[in-house]
């Protein structure tokens, strides 16, 4: 298990009144990254955030912003994230028959990239785009709305990813992000797969301390 892994608080899950109180969890709790949540209702069904809140967010923190976009037509919303002050932005494999041009695209404008997957999407779909990018994030619900269960089967698809990397002399380049049901009793089974970022949204927001929780998250890699 890394010892030095990442955990990414998802916004989707907090009080989208108050925002402000997110980002306070987020720092005493000592989280490394903000997780936003990007849909459009039509990818998946669901509709949630756009650049005008990152653009509000940017400023009241300096933690890396890691947005990740579950749209059609990505292409069209990299450029506005990019000036609202995201620091990494993921794209989906299934939402777009041009991902090199939506990679260089991302690039282009300064930012990190990262390239995230379904479930049922064959891993495949990653192999020729593994040394152009930052991060894989690897879906482990169907995307579209938070608190659902992890599905068991993706720690083999990590593993293999992981693997994969490691073949290519990736590992310490790409970094590998998993999202959905992740919890204090499965992190760990998690990160032993490979994982380098553990996306966190229900367990820490829902919770009645979730600067303890996320604490607790981190106590796991001692």
């Amino acid at each position: 298990m890394p010892n030095n892994f990442k955990l990414a608080p998802s916004i989707l899950s907090a009080d989208f009144s108050n925002l402000q109180s997110a980002l306070t969890i987020c720092e005493k709790g000592g989280a490394d990254w903000i997780h936003v949540d990007v849909m459009d209702n039509q990818f998946v069904p669901n509709l949630t955030i756009g650049p005008p809140v990152i653009k509000s967010l940017r400023p009241k923190t300096n933690k890396f912003i890691d947005v990740h976009m579950m749209v059609i037509e990505p292409e069209k919303l990299v450029e506005p994230f990019a000036r609202a002050g995201a620091d990494l932005i993921t794209f989906h494999i299934e939402a777009t028959n041009k991902p090199k041009e939506i990679i260089d695209l991302i690039k282009s404008t300064g930012k990190q990239v990262g390239i995230s997957i379904k479930p049922s999407t064959p891993l495949s779909e990653l192999e020729l785009f593994y040394d152009q990018i930052d991060l894989v994030l690897v879906m482990s619900v169907e995307p579209g709305f938070g608190g659902q269960g992890y599905i068991p089967e993706t720690t083999e698809r990590i593993r293999s990813i992981k693997q994969r990397l490691t073949e290519e002399c990736l590992q310490d380049q790409v970094l590998i992000e998993v999202d959905g049901g992740i919890k204090l009793h499965n992190a760990k089974i998690v990160l032993d797969a490979g994982a380098d970022i553990l996306v966190a949204g229900s367990e820490v927001f829902n919770a009645k301390d979730p600067i303890q929780i996320i604490k607790k998250f981190y106590k796991l890699a001692e």
